[in-house]
């Protein structure tokens, strides 16, 4: 256990100090803020450190086994309507125990955030049966996805301007640390049964619930904006205190930790009782293992409240900060190349990327390796940023970004392997944590109301850019590998025949 902690340690130290870095670079040169509010954020950064590491740690004793175990358990149940059933309630709990959804809801003063946390959660509820049924009726996912888009795109006509960013931001938060290892491990539980039984169950089953969970909370999330038709919304304004002393700043953190105890204890709370139930009434685990759980969700429920404490004390007011002051400038163009640094390394500090990699290399047997996954999406996500900064400092619509970029995804899917599908639409979900919940969105709605433009139609939507070109990223990694491979067997075949030549002559 303790050379498990150091190891996650160390890479936790390599995720965060990078943008750390950045960060106090470009706050100490290019746009200088008081040193009082930098040690406040190199502070975070610290625990930000530690919270990751004991989450991380958690995910592999706790989430990746429950989930992994309970969508096991019901694959062998082998009844339709306990597995459906179960994929809803499932899907509803850890989209409500979601950190970034509770962070983005808070963040939209004028509707109620439950209003929008219990729609983007019977989303999410809904399209995982959907992503199950998909699973047992073998399904392609493209085609599942092909159509989820189409209703997206086609309801985006009717959502009123205001809600049309939002929807799409609701998609990308719902795939978070929380969510991203119980849905990845469950959609793994139950291909793993498949394949037991001889049921032609490849790989590719194994991803693409993560995908079909960000498409659900969109569809919610704008059928709430047809319904409501809400007007004059309002953003939730970012308080920015600075302490006089480091002292101060110290009693100001862990006043605030408590809250986010109590916010993590009953987040989690419905994921152990999930577990409990299945335990009591099916799983009939080993004492030893469900002790290793349960220490499991100690280090998940410290590790998540330190690290939303931390995001939520350093990095986002010192991200909306960021916004503001950057676009005083009288060379505010800098936004592009400061945001483009940011997004190469931003991924590094999202625990859910770290997930999603190990389980990519695992199931793939090491022919998509995480070394592979992080430059993809690291590429990708630098990309998304630079239109972030683009669409910011112009005012172009989302939609000019958002729409060809899918329309390139898809052809893409159609044409590379579909497991290269599933975790590319995965890949999407991933990358839009805590990281970019409660930094970048901050700073480009803090750019954009420096400048008096509309959060909602500006700053929001900048979660579904960040979603998106990680999709394209790994989906080119895949006509990449597609390109190579036949390569190498028109090699083969070449090779194969001018051998039976010769053997023939002779």
């Amino acid at each position: 256990m303790k050379n498990n902690l150091l190891a996650k340690f160390k890479e936790s130290i390599f995720a965060v100090l990078p943008i750390t870095l950045i960060v106090i670079l470009i706050t100490s040169t290019i746009v200088p803020i008081s040193s009082n509010l930098i040690i406040q954020f190199t502070f975070s950064a610290l625990v930000l450190i530690i919270g990751l590491s004991l989450f991380t740690l958690g995910a592999d004793l706790a989430m990746l086994p429950i989930g992994q175990k309970i969508g096991a358990f019901l694959s062998k149940k082998n009844k339709v309507l306990l597995l459906l059933v179960s994929s809803f309630i499932l899907g509803i709990i850890i989209t409500i125990a979601e950190p970034d959804l509770s962070v983005l809801a808070n963040q939209v003063g004028s509707i109620n955030p439950w209003t929008l946390i219990l729609a983007v959660s019977i989303g999410v509820g809904t399209f995982l049966m959907i992503a199950l049924l998909r699973t047992l009726f073998k399904v392609p996912l493209k085609y599942i996805l092909l159509i989820s888009y189409a209703i997206i795109f086609i309801l985006a006509i009717f959502v009123p301007s205001d809600m049309l960013a939002l929807s799409f931001d609701a998609g990308s938060v719902t795939t978070g640390p929380i969510s991203v290892p119980f849905i990845m491990a469950f959609g793994v539980g139950l291909a793993q049964v498949r394949s037991a039984k001889n049921e032609n169950t490849s790989s590719d089953e194994s991803f693409g619930m993560i995908a079909m969970s960000s498409a659900g909370p969109i569809i919610a999330v704008m059928l709430i904006g047809i319904i409501m038709n809400p007007t004059n919304l309002q953003a939730s304004q970012t308080t920015i205190t600075e302490a006089n002393t480091i002292g101060e700043m110290l009693l100001n953190y862990f006043a605030s930790v408590p809250h986010y105890m109590l916010e993590v204890f009953i987040i989690l709370a419905p994921i152990l009782v999930f577990f409990l139930f299945f335990q009591f009434f099916g799983l009939k685990l080993p004492f030893k293992e469900i002790a290793k759980i349960l220490f499991g969700m100690i280090y998940t429920f410290i590790g998540i409240s330190l690290f939303l404490s931390a995001v939520n004390f350093g990095f986002l007011p010192i991200g909306s900060l960021l916004g503001q002051e950057i676009m005083g400038l009288d060379y505010r163009w800098i936004l592009v190349p400061i945001c483009a640094v940011i997004g190469l390394f931003m991924v590094l500090a999202e625990p859910a990327v770290h997930v999603l990699n190990k389980q990519v290399e695992d199931i793939t047997s090491g022919v998509i390796s995480r070394k592979t996954m992080f430059i993809a999406l690291c590429v990708g996500v630098c990309l998304s940023l630079v239109m972030v900064a683009i669409r910011v400092l112009t005012g172009i619509s989302l939609l000019y970004f958002i729409v060809p970029l899918y329309i390139i995804n898809f052809i893409l899917a159609f044409i590379v392997s579909p497991v290269f599908s599933g975790i590319a639409f995965d890949s999407g979900g991933v990358t839009t944590g805590a990281m970019a919940t409660t930094f970048v969105l901050p700073l480009a709605m803090g750019a954009v109301s420096a400048v008096g433009g509309n959060v909602f139609i500006d700053g929001f939507g900048t979660l579904a850019l960040i979603a998106c070109t990680p999709i394209l990223a790994v989906l080119v990694i895949g006509l990449i590998y597609k390109i190579a491979t036949e390569k190498n067997k028109r090699k083969a075949s070449t090779e194969h025949a001018r051998i039976e030549i010769i053997e023939f002559e002779r």
